[in-house]
């Protein structure tokens, strides 16, 4: 039941363009992947990566010379690289980023065929790509999610505690509610973004269109109230579902983000190194804390071979006269204890005594 759900669903949410519009050949020379028709860049790389599920992707690696981020951008529907090839490399250059896209399986040269799971599968290979071929670490990636690519999105940033932030474009709440106002989550439902984007620990930008006719504005902005981290959003007026690029204040409120974003986690790297730069001395003087407490408290000493005899016996008269003097410190507390009791009992005595008289008197008087 739930694989025919399934494969239902991922009729009526992926239109993977046919036929494609690129082609991957290899450079005889080189033997670098191209992607044709385009033409070679020396800044641009093309990639053939494996994922968990068996399928085999295709990706671009866009680099910038002076990125101190990384974009990892999964596109919308009905979509391929070669329609995002000319936006990937734009995008690159405006927010100086390096940028790596891909295909899902299914789509352009992408073999396999679109689903939910194999979407997850797919993010998850470009990621481990990210870390393992280029050195990325967590911190220094952004997640770009455009319309269905939110979906796989929201799913990864939801598993990355120290993701530096996340950006969704033209989002949805979930697949079953771009075509029905339903109210609560189906388990036959995909991309339960609704339910992920609470567990995201980064800063979120959301960016929709007022006009949007495919997935109306109300999901990014019910997204947005979900948002742990929220960031400005961009609701851009008169935005459709597929023209928010052209808007001048997309470009613009996209640099806005990330170099805040880039300054805040360099703050708190500086912060942390500061701190650890604190933490070593202080640790070191603990060690030393718990050393000095050990002497006091007279623990065997380790026995040591390198001093002199004569250091070891004034350290043993030593230890004799802390104990002679622990001896009487002790029985000077005991005995001011006892002269206090003393001192009470004879203050209670008096004081019977006055009572006694008292009672005595009064019976002299009486009779």
């Amino acid at each position: 039941m739930g694989g025919v759900t399934s494969s239902m669903a991922a009729k009526l949410a992926f239109f993977p363009p046919h036929p494609a519009s690129y082609k991957v050949v290899k450079d005889e020379l080189t033997g670098l992947l191209l992607l044709s028709p385009f033409p070679h860049r020396e800044n641009v790389e093309i990639l053939k990566l494996p994922t968990r599920r068996g399928t085999e992707i295709v990706s671009m690696y866009v680099r910038h010379p002076m990125a101190a981020s990384t974009v990892l951008y999964s596109h919308g529907n009905a979509t391929d690289l070669g329609q995002m090839y000319e936006l990937f490399i734009q995008l690159s250059i405006h927010l100086r980023v390096n940028l790596i896209g891909y295909d899902y399986s299914g789509y352009g040269q992408s073999s396999g065929k679109p689903s939910e799971q194999n979407t997850y599968a797919d993010i998850e290979a470009v990621y481990k790509c990210l870390e393992e071929s280029y050195g990325t670490k967590q911190e220094d990636i952004i997640l770009y999610g455009q319309s269905v690519g939110s979906g796989p999105t929201l799913d990864l940033a939801a598993k990355l505690p120290q993701l530096r932030a996340v950006v969704l474009h033209s989002p949805i709440l979930s697949g079953l509610r771009v075509m029905y106002p339903v109210k609560r989550s189906y388990w036959f439902d995909i991309y339960k973004n609704i339910d992920k984007i609470p567990l995201v620990n980064c800063p979120i930008l959301i960016i929709h269109g007022t006009s949007d006719e495919v997935v109306d504005c109300s999901h990014g902005k019910q997204l947005w109230e979900l948002c742990k981290e929220k960031y400005e959003p961009l609701w851009l007026k008169g935005g459709n579902h597929c023209d928010l690029e052209q808007f001048p204040e997309y470009i613009r409120h996209l640099k806005k983000f990330i170099a805040t974003v880039e300054k805040s986690t360099s703050q708190r790297y500086s912060f942390r190194r500061s701190m650890e730069q604190f933490e070593q001395p202080r640790k070191s003087t603990d060690v030393f804390e718990v050393s000095r407490k050990s002497t006091d408290r007279r623990e065997k000493p380790r026995l040591s071979t390198d001093r002199p005899q004569k250091l070891k016996n004034l350290s043993n008269n030593a230890d004799k006269l802390e104990k002679l003097r622990v001896t009487f410190d002790h029985m000077d507390r005991s005995r001011r204890s006892v002269d206090c009791l003393e001192k009470s009992r004879k203050s209670l005595d008096h004081q019977l005594e006055k009572a006694r008289k008292s009672v005595d008197m009064l019976e002299r008087i009486r009779t």
